[in-house]
């Protein structure tokens, strides 16, 4: 039974939603990473009264910030179809959903890395500074050496709260899994498809989780 249902799916289509997933997903975090890692590094040290204090800056950056964290993600996609027709083009597809995926989770991802940050020991930083380190040297050769089995974790979270994000955005038709499993699982009653949907999405959280949690733990090793 189990075969002749699966018979009945086109590989074909769960092929190509399954690459849309994987390309929205390798470039948003990209992107996230890009934007929300030097946001984290700011959001630290301007909230750090001996090193860039900067309170005013710091207020209004957590602000953004909370801001973007507390739209749900689906109200998102809606809000910022104008903006991301703009930016792509289009507002469906892999590439009008790569701006509200960025958007989404860069904020989110630059708290994970303040907290990693500080984490790190603040003796160490001291000791940085009393060596005569400036600010690109105190970034570069202690808090991120330092805090990197954080930020490894923290880009994993990000990547696997992606795919959950990818899988929102195929109420709007963004492609990918959630796009197929909305328009044939769901639409169509197509219970085969919305299954092996499923089966593929946690198979990817799966490998996403595992290879970050070996990665971590080869980083911590040295």
């Amino acid at each position: 039974m189990m075969l002749a249902l699966l018979a009945e799916i086109d590989w074909a289509d769960v092929a190509e939603a399954g690459i849309d997933t994987l390309v929205m997903l390798a470039c948003a975090l990209g992107f996230t990473v890009l934007i929300g890692l030097p946001l984290g590094i700011v959001l630290y040290l301007t909230g750090q009264p001996r090193l860039l204090h900067a309170p005013l800056l710091h207020r209004a950056l957590s602000l953004v910030v909370n801001v973007l964290r507390s739209l749900p993600f689906i109200i998102l996609l809606i809000v910022m179809i104008p903006l991301t027709t703009l930016l792509t083009g289009t507002s469906l597809g892999v590439e009008g959903t790569i701006p509200p995926l960025v958007a989404g989770c860069a904020p989110f991802f630059a708290r994970l890395v303040e907290t990693a940050l500080r984490e790190v020991d603040h003796g160490l930083v001291e000791a940085s500074w009393a060596m005569g380190g400036n600010t690109w040297q105190l970034i570069w050769h202690t808090l991120l050496p330092e805090s990197r089995t954080g930020i490894i974790a923290a880009v994993t979270v990000t990547a696997i709260v992606l795919v959950d994000y990818t899988s929102m955005a195929g109420v709007i038709g963004g492609g990918g899994l959630g796009d197929l499993a909305i328009r044939f699982g769901y639409q169509r009653f197509q219970t085969d498809v919305m299954i092996v949907t499923v089966v593929l999405l946690i198979a990817l959280v799966q490998i996403l989780q595992m290879s970050g949690d070996r990665l971590v733990r080869h980083v911590s090793r040295k």
